[in-house]
């Protein structure tokens, strides 16, 4: 089963470090896709960047999907050092599928450094 790819705002997260799932570009991916979220359902989240050249490259990583009560909406709980650019996958080895997976999901959110892009 292919997981949904739904767009995340990775600057929209909660003290926990989840991100938080109420934008209007996700509430739009979800309704478009008709996936409902539950507890536990694995997503492809995206969000847009640029390369060096200024063109579209976006930023991927799974996350785990649960109902956060103290904030009242569903969060993705994500490995923040797993956020790649989709180039990379392009660029990368066909036998190095672990890059997005959502086994280490308590890390704090890497820095862009201004650029726009994260710092490996």
């Amino acid at each position: 089963m292919t997981k949904p790819k739904i767009y995340a705002d990775f600057h929209n997260a909660d003290s926990e470090g989840r991100v938080r799932l109420n934008c209007v570009g996700t509430t739009e991916d979800l309704a478009r896709q008709q996936v409902e979220l539950r507890e536990g359902l694995i997503l492809s989240l995206y969000s847009d960047d640029l390369d060096d050249k200024g063109q579209l490259d976006e930023l991927l990583v799974d996350g785990v999907v649960s109902f956060s009560e103290e904030e009242h909406c569903w969060v993705a709980a994500i490995d923040w050092a797993a956020i790649h650019h989709a180039s990379d996958e392009r660029d990368s080895h066909p036998n190095d599928n672990n890059r997005s997976s959502p086994e280490n999901l308590d890390r704090p959110a890497e820095s862009t450094g201004g650029s726009g892009r994260l710092r490996n």
